[in-house]
């Protein structure tokens, strides 16, 4: 599981930060990326990196401003020349339908593939055996959501030594137990398998915001998560004009990642105000309150481990 920034810019791109896309990459999970908003000219940064566009099989988009939706109509047409023909998801507050479906009719645009549309609400908005996701609805004038990626509990590993040391040799028998199932041996023992399985991995959990400004709804988003992705536009002596705009400053959503107790915190959406070594503004003060901050650029790639 890796975090790749395609864009960290807030409002139209910079010579240093193109506006904003994150993806997902659950190439070992499910050999597929997810797409968080998709800003213009994303798939120029996607040739950047090693994502294939064909792999993507979900989009999710926090709320319908430009500089988050205006490279989603390019993408997806791209996708079809890339050999992309399985089904791609789009999650999107209500709206997102009717602007992809509105720029493919009037540029003739034909796809090769489906594309099955979700509205957002809050709640769970997608799930299966892997994982589950959640919307939390923001703040910031338009509809925006927040998206929480939980992925499941795995089951242990099965303590193959302790079967071997009391003379069960490794067979079907092994598969049997590793489900937990109760198995009688040739010899007439009764072994359970849950007497052969080691504790449960903890599934990594990473909220992705939209815009918002600061609400008790941030809390909520972060809640019981390993790490957060979220807006910094402004740093703090802009705490003001964030309000007015509907934005978050560096120290408030570092306090919430304080307050609840999450493993990382990474600051994107940066305003075109902070450029270079200005940004280190943001960063320096996010520190003072939550010292596992980071601010992250244009192809950033951080792995999310597992808490073990």
């Amino acid at each position: 599981m890796k975090l790749v920034f395609l864009g960290t810019g807030a409002g139209m791109p910079s010579k240093g930060r193109n506006v904003t896309s994150i993806a997902l990459q659950l190439l070992e999970e499910r050999g597929a990326t997810w797409l968080f908003d998709c800003g213009e000219a994303t798939q120029h940064q996607i040739l950047h990196t090693s994502i294939r566009p064909r792999r993507i099989e979900k989009i999710f988009i926090t709320h319908c401003h430009g500089d988050h939706i205006f490279g989603l109509p390019g993408l997806l047409s791209s996708r079809t020349f890339l050999g992309g023909e399985d089904l791609l998801t789009i999650y999107g507050p209500k709206g997102i339908k009717e602007y992809v479906e509105t720029s493919f009719k009037i540029s003739g645009t034909y796809l090769k593939y489906p594309i099955h549309y979700v509205e957002t609400s809050e709640g769970i908005v997608f799930e299966d055996d892997q994982f589950i996701v959640q919307a939390v609805e923001l703040e910031h004038g338009i509809q925006s959501f927040g998206y929480q990626m939980i992925e499941k509990d795995l089951p242990g590993e099965l303590n193959v030594e302790e079967l071997k040391n009391i003379g069960v040799k490794p067979g079907p028998v092994y598969k049997f137990l590793k489900e937990g199932k109760t198995v009688t041996l040739e010899d007439g023992r009764i072994l359970n398998g849950k007497d052969f399985i080691g504790p449960s991995k903890k599934g990594r959990r990473i909220a992705i915001a939209g815009d918002t400004r600061i609400t008790d709804k941030s809390n909520l988003l972060a809640r019981g998560m390993d790490v957060l992705v979220h807006e910094s536009t402004f740093a703090d002596d802009e705490t003001t004009h964030a309000y007015d705009y509907f934005h978050t400053t560096s120290t408030q959503i570092a306090n919430v990642a304080k307050s609840e107790g999450i493993k990382t915190l990474y600051l994107t959406h940066i305003s075109a105000r902070y450029q270079g070594e200005a940004s280190k503004k943001l960063l320096d003060e996010a520190r003072e309150i939550f010292d596992h901050t980071y601010i992250v650029n244009d192809f950033d790639e951080y792995e999310i481990t597992r808490n073990d």
